[in-house]
């Protein structure tokens, strides 16, 4: 499932110097990512929505589209005649000022339009957004490639939800039918000893400050005092975590948040999604289907419910998003991304100082969503892209082995509320020397 072409160079440099062609390229090959994603699937798949926080797959596709309709087309192609103007209030997802939009949990409700005709508006848009990058003013130039760059970013997200979503869908089936057969199988490794690293903190820097693309929520760069700390070397295992679940951490109330606990009693919590107690013991349902618990691989679908609970059990925390930024930048971006064709957290292999901390599962930190000193959100309506979730949620970063290796870097901010479980979430210990 690699993607084709030499496109990284346009989703990382600055928007307003991006040569037409790159760009373009670029634009094709992201934009046919997503259709690959859901080539495996069946018709039928298309419209599952398992749960609110799910969307089905062809919602994913169309409303990716209406991204750059909306904001692309509409306000700098003056030409640009939308594919069905019906699709502005189906396909917004939450963005008050540019209209109303169909309720997120009754996504799955939308038989029509078919995935057919998706396929027509995502052909009719990519026409048209061809065209303007192709013969924009240059006037004009700037901010239709910074709109786009956005763009390409946002569909590559919806990428990393469409794959979670298509788990989700499946998962939930009671022949948790697999998505794919073929899925690259885990590489052969020493698997990585759990080390403390210390790290000595004092006065640094975290957020965005440079050339290259970056959300707003990641600005503006700003210093933070960091205590003296540790940080474990590599990610949680499914073994560690397992130890957790059979001394009883599901069923003590002493390693809970209150508001946690009411989540675990009242759902009944007592392991990760998409585990299940099989006939030869744990297993594990992935998008390749339902495999034996890999103990050395890293724990995912976790909670920061159940993150913050294991810290404790374990005699730890977890880090800070400013400790885990300033641990990250010192570290090549490598690791298990959708581009290996994993699909699944793969063991990470032995070898010296911090590993595993790019790719593999998106880390919860401690820190709770919030704006940066001097913040201030994109002017207009793409404003809300981030600022107005900024309560209520908890940081995660890194990547996991759903994303792109080009969408992430040290200062990605990504967000979920404490009970999320559906995404390709973990963790790693940190805790005071």
């Amino acid at each position: 499932m690699s993607r084709e072409g030499d496109w990284t160079t346009a989703l990382a440099a600055p928007p307003a110097g991006e040569a037409r062609g790159t760009l373009i390229a670029a634009y094709r090959a992201v934009r046919g990512f997503s259709e690959r994603i859901c080539r495996p699937l069946e018709i039928e798949d298309h419209v599952v929505q398992s749960i609110p926080e799910v969307s089905p797959p062809k919602w994913h596709l169309a409303h990716v589209t209406w991204f750059f309709e909306t904001f692309v087309l509409a306000p700098l192609a003056p030409d640009h005649r939308p594919f069905r103007p019906a699709y502005a209030q189906l396909f917004n997802s939450y963005y008050e000022t540019v209209g109303s939009f169909w309720p997120r949990p009754r996504r799955g409700l939308l038989s029509r339009p078919t995935v057919a005709e998706i396929l027509r508006y995502r052909a009719h848009v990519d026409a048209a957004m061809t065209a303007l990058l192709a013969q924009a003013p240059a006037a004009a130039w700037p901010e239709i490639a910074f709109r786009t760059v956005l763009g390409l970013h946002h569909e590559q997200q919806h990428q990393e939800l469409l794959l979670t979503d298509i788990k989700h869908n499946l998962g939930i089936h009671p022949l948790r039918p697999a998505y794919r057969d073929d899925l690259a199988p885990p590489p052969a490794v020493a698997p990585a000893s759990m080390d403390w690293i210390d790290h000595p903190g004092g006065l640094v820097e975290i957020g965005h400050g440079g050339a290259g693309f970056a959300y707003d929520n990641e600005t503006p760069r700003h210093r933070v005092w960091l205590a003296p700390f540790r940080i474990a070397s590599r990610p949680v295992t499914c073994g560690e975590y397992l130890a957790f679940v059979e001394d009883g951490g599901y069923r003590d109330p002493r390693w809970w948040l209150a508001d946690a606990w009411v989540r675990v009693r009242d759902e009944g919590w007592r392991h990760p999604l998409h585990w299940h107690r099989g006939p030869e013991g744990w297993e594990v349902y992935t998008l390749g289907g339902v495999r034996p618990l890999a103990a050395d691989e890293p724990v995912a679908h976790l909670s920061f419910y159940e993150a913050d609970a294991y810290a404790r059990w374990a005699g730890a925390r977890l880090p800070t998003e400013a400790e885990w930024e300033v641990v990250a930048r010192e570290t090549a971006p490598e690791g298990n991304f959708v581009e290996d064709d994993h699909l699944h957290p793969v063991p990470v292999a032995e070898g010296a100082g911090v590993r595993g901390i790019w790719g593999q599962v998106w880390e919860w930190t401690a820190s709770p969503y919030r704006p940066y000193p001097g913040f201030r959100p994109l002017a207009g309506s793409l404003g809300e892209y981030n600022a107005k979730f900024m309560a209520n949620q908890m940081v995660c970063r890194g990547g996991s082995c759903l994303t792109s290796r080009t969408h992430v870097r040290a200062t990605y901010r990504n967000f979920f509320y404490g009970h999320d479980r559906w995404q390709m979430t973990g963790m790693r210990l940190a805790a005071d020397p």
